[in-house]
């Protein structure tokens, strides 16, 4: 059995990197992942996404992002529920810097991530 805070640290490390595959992200996400973003300035409406809909943003952002990274400052976990707190940094094609600072609550189940739901405040854009 997998630990759940490992698997966290795996997805992250997925998402984060931009030379990560397709395949590579799917093998961390459960068939029936459910992700809840709540409205934040790239996405004021919020949004609830499937596996389809993960991995259709993933590539996107690949197409966007020059660069990004996530620092994890910490991860509490309880059973097959991990809460992180992080710090994500990104990098647009035209040179606009992005920062959020994230909270989540991630339930892992089969070694997977089941369910992903984020709380994103990002600061001011900048170029």
């Amino acid at each position: 059995m997998s630990d759940p805070a490992d698997v966290v640290r795996r997805y992250v490390a997925t998402v984060a990197d931009l030379g990560s595959t397709e395949e590579a992200l799917r093998e961390v996400l459960h068939p029936e992942i459910r992700v809840i973003e709540h409205p934040n300035p790239m996405n004021p409406q919020g949004a609830t996404r499937d596996l389809d809909h993960m991995v259709e943003g993933f590539l996107a952002g690949k197409q966007l992002l020059k660069r990004q990274s996530i620092d994890i400052h910490e991860l509490v976990s309880d059973a097959d529920r991990v809460a992180i707190r992080a710090t994500w940094r990104g990098a647009t094609q035209d040179g606009t810097e992005l920062v959020a600072h994230i909270a989540g609550w991630l339930t892992v189940e089969d070694g997977r991530v089941r369910e992903h739901e984020t709380f994103d405040c990002y600061e001011p854009f900048t170029r």
